[in-house]
């Protein structure tokens, strides 16, 4: 048994230490209990609670007696998917019955092991009563998770379809499917008060529906509430687990490794919580007693407070997680690994031990009692150049030292003695370093010498003061401080390059930054005191430090201006610069004298007046009526009534001068033709008896 702490609460993994082969004999078995020592102190829990392979899911009926798990074929085939049921009051397993294809889930429909339906990766589902298989049948589309109504006695099977589909087991028969907007389904799960069907989608949107009238009553935008300004993804974040928590709570993980806890009457969520790996959340379950959501990914199970999203403690096993069950009422935690094994967790915070295993209570009291100290918490490591700072060179190779590593373990009292001894005056260096300390943290508030780069100076000193603030806040928040721009590579030619100057002066830097110019007149009077500073300190480089300056309180009785008369004011100074620069612009039109121009004309070209395109722009500016009676005298368009009552218009288009041009060439190529056509009306056939050529 392994036994680790988080947050002083103490974790007992029971499935920790050696697994000793099935095919030893007895006999075997108590040789090597009694030889090694790590065999000798495990607790087999469970008989045999474990798999061939993997384990992808596991449960617990609602009696709490049993306890089942699926396996997962491998990729060799050398093994069969199977289902193994453990019973937990004779501590061993019940019985093992194989299966035609992989499990994807499972229920366990009554309170025993007696009703079981699997959902299988070939579109099967398949029954099974208490002595074995009893019926199979396939949905339409690929299913990933199904839930069990019990008022109806109904199963909702969804999967990569948009369709929910139904099948009742009274009636035995499919009825109409839910026809959704999704485009897949991922999870499914049903309120166990009042009967609410919700479904987790693709798109990362939950949709609940009533199953007495068949409609939808609610749609929940899940990807959109997850994404907060601390989360980076990288594609849109889709729904992975899904779980109810009486009436009106629910919560729902997301692909992306976010837990949203949602209250039914709001579609905000009351709380966001992040794992920070990016993995799926493959489960969720709540835990009552003390309001906490274990919610899992592949790699941790992390339980935390429901109303304020503090950690209350976390598990990292050694293998990826497949599925995590809590069983009821008690402090213990099952999970499904990528390992043959089968992990069983006690914490005893949130509950008892099972009546089936109630000794573990006993067990964990007496560890308690007496915690066993570890072996490195009465010796001291040190290398070679601390002993001889301590002047215990000599003891090298006696007994007093023992050599690991790089150094040596030595018994922490020796070293206390040996310390007070080669330094008496410890206590006075802590006394100056702490002094130390507290001059440091005076001298923070005074101004500080800071270089500042040649180019953009008031956005690096602004840049500074926002990074000051950051660090305020982050340090209350205990966050991550945020890399700084002006240390940052990428912009670093934006501080050396001259061609990257702001212009503050520009119209769009004045209209957006409508309170730049008070805030730039106190940095530039800032800067006015660290260049006097920085000349002060070349001639006087005695004194580190630069004098206090009344700048800020002077700063802090100027009154602002709010934002509206300051936007104004700009608008206003602008209009009277443009107004400025108009005058200027006339003037100078005064004095400056038009030339005409000339223009040389294309050789094949004709020159047409500007009457032409005067008269399109007026015929342009014309109603479409004037345009349509214009056409008609022209002869370009014909209006005429049809035997129905309607009206019939027939246009005319006009044509270009080079079609004009083709046709008059060919008109004239025809007339030639015609010329030079030689008759053929004297000419008769032969057989045809005067008959002439036509």
């Amino acid at each position: 048994m392994q036994v680790s702490s988080l947050n002083e609460v103490k974790i007992y993994s029971l499935s920790a230490g050696r697994s000793l082969p099935e095919w030893l004999s007895d006999r075997k078995k108590r040789a090597l209990q009694k030889k090694d020592v790590d065999v000798r102190r495990r607790i087999e829990l469970i008989q045999d609670f474990e798999m061939p392979t993997v384990s992808t899911k596991i449960k617990v009926s609602r009696d709490g007696q049993y306890i089942m798990a699926v396996d997962q074929i491998i990729l060799s085939g050398t093994y069969k998917p199977r289902v193994r049921c453990y019973d937990t009051y004779q501590l061993s397993q019940k019985f093992e019955r194989c299966l035609d294809s992989e499990v994807v889930t499972f229920e366990i429909l009554s309170d025993d092991y007696s009703k079981i339906v699997f959902l299988q990766c070939g579109r099967f589902v398949e029954f099974h009563s208490q002595h074995g298989h009893y019926y199979k049948t396939r949905i339409p589309k690929f299913g990933r998770d199904f839930s069990y109504h019990y008022p109806s006695c109904d199963l909702y099977f969804v999967g990569a379809s948009s369709e929910v589909y139904r099948l009742n087991l009274e009636q035995g028969r499919f009825l109409n499917s839910l026809q959704t907007d999704a485009s897949e389904s991922n999870v499914c799960d049903i309120n166990p008060v009042h009967f609410l069907f919700a479904m987790g989608t693709a798109e990362g949107k939950v949709e609940c529906w009533d199953p007495r009238t068949r409609n939808r009553v609610g749609l929940l935008d899940c990807a959109l509430s997850s994404v907060t300004a601390d989360t980076e993804i990288d594609s849109l974040p889709s729904i992975s687990a899904l779980k109810f928590d009486g009436a009106l709570n629910m919560a729902v993980g997301t692909s992306t490794g976010q837990v949203l806890l949602y209250d039914l009457r709001s579609s905000n969520p009351l709380i966001v919580k992040d794992h920070h790996y990016g993995l799926p959340i493959k489960s969720i379950q709540f835990q009552r007693q003390l309001d906490l959501i274990i919610s899992a990914d592949s790699r941790i199970i992390k339980m935390w407070n429901k109303d304020t999203g503090k950690i209350f403690t976390s598990m990292e096993p050694e293998y990826d997680i497949n599925d995590v069950c809590l069983y009821p009422n008690s402090g213990m935690l099952m999970t499904a690994n990528e390992a043959p094994k089968m992990n069983i967790y006690y914490i005893p915070v949130l509950g008892p031990a099972p009546k089936w295993c109630s000794f573990l209570d006993n067990l964990t009291e007496e560890l308690e009692e007496n915690p066993e100290s570890t072996v490195y918490d009465d010796y001291k490591f040190v290398t070679r150049k601390d002993l001889e700072n301590l002047g215990l060179a000599h003891l090298i190779g006696s007994s007093l030292l023992r050599a690991y590593m790089h150094g040596f373990f030595m018994d922490i009292r020796l070293y206390h003695k040996a310390k007070m001894m080669a330094n008496p005056f410890a206590y006075e260096e802590y006394r100056r370093e702490k002094i130390r300390q507290k001059i440091e943290e005076t001298r923070a508030q005074r101004v500080q010498l800071k270089k500042l780069p040649k180019v953009n100076k008031e956005l690096a000193l602004k840049l500074i003061e926002e990074e000051g603030e950051e660090q305020q806040v982050t340090r209350k928040r205990k966050q991550k401080n945020l890399p700084s721009l002006l240390k940052d590579d990428r912009f670093k030619v934006m501080f050396e390059n001259p061609d990257f100057q702001v212009d503050e002066q520009s119209e769009e830097f004045r209209l957006l930054n409508p309170l730049v110019s008070k805030i730039s007149e106190k940095r530039k009077r800032k800067l006015k005191i660290l260049e006097e500073l920085e000349a002060q300190e070349q001639e006087d480089e005695e004194e580190p430090e630069g004098k206090a300056s009344d700048a800020e309180s002077s700063e802090s009785s100027d009154d602002e201006k709010g934002w509206v008369e300051e936007v104004r004011k700009q608008r206003k100074l602008l209009r009277q610069e443009e107004k400025v620069k108009r005058q200027e612009r006339f003037k100078e039109d005064q004095q400056t004298l038009l030339k005409p121009q000339f223009f040389e004309i294309k050789e094949g070209e004709e020159f047409r007046s500007f009457k032409d395109s005067a008269k399109k722009q007026k015929l342009m500016k014309k109603t479409l009526g004037d345009r349509l009676k214009l056409e008609e005298k022209l002869g370009t368009l014909n209006v005429s009534d049809t035997t129905v009552g309607s009206k019939q218009a027939t246009f005319k288009l006009k044509k270009s001068e080079q079609q004009k041009k083709q046709q008059e060439a060919e008109k004239q190529h025809r007339q030639e033709r015609k010329a030079l056509r030689r008759s053929a009306s004297h000419l008769k056939s032969k057989r045809g008896r005067g008959r002439r050529f036509h």
